[in-house]
């Protein structure tokens, strides 16, 4: 009963999850290479052994694998799942089917292939946002402090019981909320306010300093704090319903939002300040998606949509073997006005399946230990 239950609980909703997002991220690489008339061998959800499939009429072939950990579409050509060229499957072909081969493309067509994979990852996450906004709306509390707790970073910033919070970094706030998200997400990086005080605006930049929180799960984040709090009731909620139109914007501001403490949650390790404990591998992603799904449908859909943000960003890493590796290959060849060699590309391809797989075994390890 205990394995049915962590089956149930922790597996499928991680299966149901990435299978999502490796669909969305393949098939954005499948529709573009279609359109550019691109033959394609292979369309796989899984690494490995198949354990089902079927051929359609453009003869690609379907298949779900035993290895649910990612996925890939292998083109005419390829010699693996990786896209690394066969060149004697490439010789062999005959000429009226060489121009269908990826390899034989313009790099203008190559380069649209590679980005459509992140891109469709990017898409999926704005159309789940934007509709879970346009459906239900968002309830708020307005952004005006009631306390600032003495000998706080609040406090020596000037804040004071009243201020209604107008922005951070740019980011309009709508709700006490919002102000709490702009804040926690900076932990020991400065973050500029624009405060409302009696009807006069004006800014202050502070630094909220690193804390530790546990979450009903009990999960330990490492998170921003000023020291400011807000006593609400009932009565104080408020559900706002954006039009289409201006959802459309805090659609996009939620994404770049996103985005932006991302790249500033990554930047903080290459100047020391980052926190190895909160980098989490598939374990993570399994036990984060098990304890969403409890919370009911709308989260998991949610959570779903912004790890397919995550992983469409992640692919877009210049790192050979991601998308991102290939797009930096192209660009070369744009600007050298010929491909790498195979050997420069080789090589490339090594180091970035161990860098891959050294971070794939590090999250693995930081999330068991």
């Amino acid at each position: 009963m205990d394995f049915l239950f962590w089956l149930l609980s922790y597996v499928l909703p991680f299966l149901v999850v990435l299978t999502i997002i490796v669909f969305v991220h393949e098939m954005g690489h499948y529709l573009v290479a279609r359109w550019n008339g691109i033959a394609v061998q292979t369309f796989s959800i899984g690494f490995g052994k198949e354990l089902a499939g079927f051929n359609d009429k453009n003869g690609t072939r379907w298949r779900i694998s035993a290895i649910p950990l990612g996925g890939y579409v292998r083109f005419v050509g390829d010699m693996n799942a990786a896209s690394m060229p066969d060149q004697a499957a490439i010789d062999a072909t005959p000429p009226e089917e060489a121009q269908k081969l990826f390899i034989n493309k313009n790099v203008w067509q190559r380069i649209a292939v590679v980005v459509a994979g992140p891109a469709a990852n990017i898409l999926f996450t704005f159309l789940v946002l934007y509709a879970l906004l346009l459906g239900y709306g968002r309830y708020t509390v307005p952004a005006v402090i009631d306390e600032v707790l003495p000998d706080t970073v609040a406090e020596s910033a000037g804040l004071e019981p009243g201020d209604r919070i107008l922005s951070v970094d740019g980011y309009k706030v709508r709700g006490f909320s919002d102000f709490q998200k702009l804040v926690s997400t900076s932990p020991e990086r400065p973050v500029t306010i624009l405060v409302d005080r009696n009807d006069n605006e004006f800014t202050l930049t502070l630094t909220p300093e690193a804390a530790e929180t546990t979450d009903r799960f009990g999960n330990v984040h490492r998170i921003g704090r000023i020291g400011v709090s807000r006593t609400s009731s009932a009565e104080d909620y408020t559900l706002y319903r954006p039009g289409p139109v201006e959802a459309v914007g805090m659609t996009f501001e939620e994404i770049t939002f996103i985005i932006d403490r991302t790249a500033a949650f990554l930047a903080d390790f290459f100047i020391g300040r980052g926190d190895f404990e909160q980098l989490g591998g598939p374990v993570k992603v399994a036990q984060v998606s098990g304890e969403v799904a409890t919370l009911g449908f709308l989260a998991l859909i949610n959570l779903t949509a912004l790890l397919s943000l995550n992983i469409g960003i992640f692919n877009l890493l210049p790192i050979p073997m991601l998308d991102g590796g290939y797009l930096l290959y192209y660009i070369a060849e744009v600007v050298r006005g010929k491909p790498l060699s195979t050997r420069v590309q080789e090589i490339g391809f090594r180091f970035g399946l161990l860098i891959v797989m050294s971070l794939m075994v590090f999250t693995v390890i930081n999330d068991v230990f």
